[in-house]
């Protein structure tokens, strides 16, 4: 897939979810989503902080968090979500669909891969019946790699994803079902609600683990 290509997809799934916000009652925009200590309006927040962010910005928002992207990444969440309302949030995910913004090193797949993780995150625990189209999960996976299992520490010793949904696995050992998009979510360290995985280790990344430990 070209890079023009990806970056259309990148823009249709920015704008279905700006679509879909746009829809929210105003309650669930302080709802939690699978980001621990993130209600939705700071999990949008964190989405539309790479438009909003000159380089020399973000530079020294790093400085202050001493090089810890994710401690920054938290508090400028927090303080956005504060002081911009839902509409304006939504505004600026809409009118930055095509915005050309890529992770370090991650390339438009690592854009498409932020935004589909993160909208997971906001509809899965809200109940929303929203399924991203099969052609984006299929480049989100096809990019899957240890670097990920180790920056968002997960452990799949012994464990294989099976997407009962895509031709897709992932690893070795006893079996984990689920969707593909439930299944992206295990691996980027997300804890589902009960009932959204199958297999033998499906207690280890659902709900009723976390509330027994």
């Amino acid at each position: 897939m070209t890079d023009t290509e990806i970056r259309q997809v990148i823009a249709d799934e920015r704008l279905e979810l700006a679509a879909l916000l746009r829809q929210l009652p105003a309650d669930q925009w302080d709802a939690p989503t699978l980001c621990s200590g993130w209600r939705v309006r700071e999990v949008v927040a964190h989405l539309t902080m790479p438009f909003r962010f000159s380089l020399p910005k973000f530079a020294l928002g790093m400085v202050r968090a001493r090089g810890k992207f994710n401690v920054m990444a938290d508090h400028q969440a927090h303080i956005d979500a504060a002081a911009l309302s839902a509409d304006q949030l939504v505004d600026s995910l809409e009118s930055n669909a095509d915005h050309p913004w890529k992770p370090p090193g991650g390339g438009f797949q690592g854009a498409l891969f932020h935004d589909v993780i993160h909208g997971l995150d906001i509809t899965v625990p809200l109940g929303i019946d929203r399924h991203v189209p099969a052609e984006r999960l299929r480049i989100v996976l096809g990019g899957l790699a240890p670097k990920q299992l180790k920056y968002f520490g997960v452990d799949l010793a012994g464990i294989q994803l099976r997407a009962d949904d895509l031709d897709w696995t992932f690893g070795s050992g006893q079996p984990l079902s689920g969707s593909a998009q439930d299944l992206l979510l295990v691996v980027c360290g997300r804890i589902l609600p009960t009932g959204h995985l199958l297999g033998e280790p499906s207690a280890q990344f659902s709900q009723n683990h976390e509330e027994s430990v």
